[in-house]
């Protein structure tokens, strides 16, 4: 019986290598300011303030040809901020808001990757922020993947999403109850 249940599960674990051997593996390009984390939050409902994470890190694994095995995982840096206004920033990053000092770090790691019907893909996962984890889906799309000039390759992607703030225990910015996320992730292949 032992025989038996050893080799179900040695076949099993053959099977299914071939579903991951195309995965590609690729580590976030944020050193070279090739991938971006931006935000966009109403004032007063006149404009908007957009503003960025300027320190971020991460990786994804992609396979065009078995979607539902990419993954992806980013670690951002909160106190890295930057709205391109000091005095702002300093606000956003206090305990009023986004509390930086306490709450240093944010984490999304994806749960479920899906191809939808136009080509776009949807990014289900988990996003830590401000001591919370809550559920949040983004709308990406690939823009591109190939060689580049320096013999690695790249693949990219852009996407969206938007960030109920009562979600994360945050307090409504001005009149805003949300921010949109807007993502630009190219990564080197490992």
């Amino acid at each position: 019986m032992m025989k038996k249940t050893l080799l179900a599960a040695t076949l099993s674990s053959v099977l299914l290598i071939p579903a991951f051997v195309n995965a590609s593996e690729y580590k976030i390009d944020s050193k070279g300011a090739h991938a971006s984390i931006n935000f966009r939050v109403s004032h007063l409902g006149y404009s908007f303030i957009q503003g960025r994470f300027n320190k971020f890190d991460g990786f994804f694994s992609f396979d065009d040809k078995n979607i539902e095995t990419s993954k992806v995982t980013v670690n951002i840096d909160t106190r890295s901020l930057d709205s391109n206004h000091a005095e702002r920033d300093k606000h956003i990053k206090s305990a009023d808001f986004i509390n930086a000092g306490k709450f240093s770090s944010a984490k999304f790691s994806s749960t479920k990757v899906t191809q939808k019907s136009a080509g776009g893909l949807a990014i289900e996962g988990n996003l830590m922020l401000h001591g919370m984890t809550q559920k949040i889906t983004i709308d990406a799309q690939l823009t591109g993947a190939g060689k580049d000039p320096w013999g690695g390759y790249r693949a990219g992607f852009q996407g969206t999403t938007r960030l109920q703030l009562a979600d994360f225990g945050i307090p409504v910015m001005g009149n805003s109850s949300y921010v949109d996320m807007d993502l630009y992730i190219e990564g080197i292949r490992l």
